[in-house]
């Protein structure tokens, strides 16, 4: 597939250039040794961030690519404030945190409470630290998945809280915390896993989607989901404390066999409080399958690097990224400290050919272009409201933060063969671009707070904006990770900056007019009506659509 040519046959006429054919890169782990530069730097911070913010690119290049890797997958593990009442809850004081109050009876309350959460949710992405933290919580929201619909949102908060706390953490520990979590014991039906009434729902989801995968090799039988089945029966839901409990009444003790996948395991059935010791047995069985650790770091690569593993990316980059997983107790650091640092990762052929995620592309246009909102402390009810804009619009795009269509994530991580492409299609692509028009011209407006992308602004960080050149050529190493043709370029500089004018002197006296007077209406006027457009079309171009 032609990566530019498929964006092109969707909206052809803003296309800059011709798609080359994919190729897939044969480099292997060793350390990365190349330039360390504006487009490595951005590179990284794309793919592991939501979008590569200026003042973090030019942080970042200071650092060795190696130190930048280290701090970006190290996380202090400060835990951010809740969400809060944003709305008109008769339980909660306005602005305090609703995540502790009692069950609301009212759907309305509970539907308020859950959009609070997925605000509150994009606010932290639109305000990450240098960290990859927030992507790995989306990450491992698509693996773990929940739906919110029927769920408590106090139990869907704790449920972030757990994605977040071993976001870079042990994988072993998320999933036995994920498995006890009360939205997943819901939403999987975990909770009415009984000895009498066996629910096979969690045991098949957590082998087949959360640790094992469907692939050729991942050779789990119906009868180890049946077993499964039976050592995790008996655990509910404390109405008061809001977690786990486990009633050993309701426990299957049986002996629970498994197939010779496991190495036919027997998991010895016990009585009484020590039948929840069958759940570390579990695990124990599952991490020491091989395919598990395969199975994750496939999908680590797949969302972090590129959809297609052929067999050099399989036994070259794979295996030796699993191997890392198991030698290291299945941390999960490790394994994105080797890639994120290997001469794979910022091989040209892995560079710019990730289309973005309805999520990625909505947050990064903000925090690239440093929208300002308002302060989310004074004008809680403004931002939460503002916050939202990016849930519903992510939506049209289908992508509902907190709400995947179902327990397998969204299709563009794993519908094969078109994996990201999905995100794009004749309905979706205008919308993308109705969004950036709008960011932009009219911006977005809540209880009379705005945000809008300033062009100005933007411009005003640049290092030479007073150049028409070098202000096109370092826009676009910020936001575009491919190049476009300098006859392009020469048709930017001249439609927009020059106003049809042929010497570059008519931007730098429009732009040093304005440095000279900023509270000139004239001279600000000047500028900001060729920036304006300029961004505009930029964001409208297909290579604004890539990562």
């Amino acid at each position: 597939m032609k990566r530019r040519e498929f964006l092109n046959s969707l909206n052809p006429q803003k296309a800059s250039q011709e798609f080359t054919n994919i190729e897939l890169s044969n480099s292997g782990l060793a350390p990365y040794t190349g330039v360390w530069d504006i487009l490595q730097v951005t590179h990284l911070l794309k793919r592991t961030m939501f979008g590569a913010k200026k003042a973090d690119v030019d942080y970042f290049k200071s650092k060795t690519m190696s130190a930048a890797v280290d701090e970006l997958i190290t996380t202090v593990n400060t835990p951010p404030l809740p969400p809060v009442n944003n709305y008109a809850d008769p339980d909660v004081v306005a602005g305090e945190t609703w995540v502790n109050a009692a069950s609301s009876s009212s759907g309305t309350v509970t539907g308020n409470r859950i959009n609070s959460l997925h605000s509150w949710w994009t606010g932290l992405q639109l305000n990450q630290n240098r960290s990859i933290e927030e992507k790995m919580v989306l990450f491992w929201h698509n693996h773990l998945v929940t739906e919110h619909p029927g769920l408590d949102p106090r139990h869907l908060y704790r449920y972030n809280v757990v994605l977040r706390k071993n976001a870079l953490g042990n994988f072993k520990t998320m999933i036995k915390e994920i498995t006890l979590n009360p939205a997943m014991l819901v939403y999987l039906n975990g909770n009415k896993n009984t000895a009498g009434a066996p629910n096979e729902n969690y045991g098949r989801e957590l082998q087949e989607l959360f640790t094992m995968g469907k692939g050729p090799n991942s050779k789990y039988t119906e009868s180890d989901v049946q077993a499964a089945a039976k050592v995790l029966t008996g655990y509910d839901i404390d109405s008061t404390t809001l977690n786990y409990v486990f009633k050993s009444t309701k426990h299957d003790t049986t002996n629970k066999q498994f197939s010779a996948f496991y190495n036919n395991t027997v998991i010895t059935g016990r009585s009484g409080a020590a039948g929840e010791q069958e759940l570390d047995d579990l695990l124990t069985m599952l991490f020491n399958q091989n395919e598990l650790s395969l199975f994750i770091c496939r999908k680590l690569y797949m969302f972090f690097v590129y959809y297609t593993i052929d067999q050099n990316i399989e036994t070259n980059i794979i295996e030796p990224l699993a191997a890392i997983f198991r030698n290291n107790n299945f941390d999960i650091k490790p394994v994105l400290q080797v890639l994120f640092k290997s001469e794979h990762f910022f091989d040209a052929l892995n560079i710019g050919c990730h289309i973005k995620s309805p999520v990625d592309f909505l947050i990064g246009i903000c925090r690239e272009f440093d929208v300002v909102f308002p302060n989310s402390t004074t004008y809680y009810v403004d931002t939460y409201a503002l916050w939202r804009v990016f849930i519903t619009t992510a939506l049209d795009l289908s992508q509902e933060l907190g709400n995947p269509p179902n327990v397998a994530g969204w299709p563009a991580y794993y519908q094969e063969p078109q994996f990201h492409q999905l995100w794009i299609n004749s309905n979706s692509l205008p919308r993308r671009n109705l969004f950036s028009d709008t960011i932009i011209s009219a911006g977005f407006t809540k209880n009379g707070k705005k945000i809008v992308i300033d062009p100005i602004a933007y411009v005003a960080k640049l290092n030479n904006p007073s150049d028409p050149n070098d202000l096109i050529n370092e826009s676009l190493m910020n936001l575009f990770m491919i190049n476009i043709s300098q006859e392009s370029k020469n048709y930017i500089k001249t439609q927009f900056l020059l106003s049809g004018q042929s010497s570059d002197s008519y931007w730098t006296t429009a732009w040093t007019n304005y440095i000279s007077s900023p509270t000139n209406t004239t001279y600000k006027n000047v500028v900001f009506t060729r920036l304006q457009p300029m961004f505009k079309y930029l964001m409208a171009l297909s290579e604004f659509q890539l990562s």
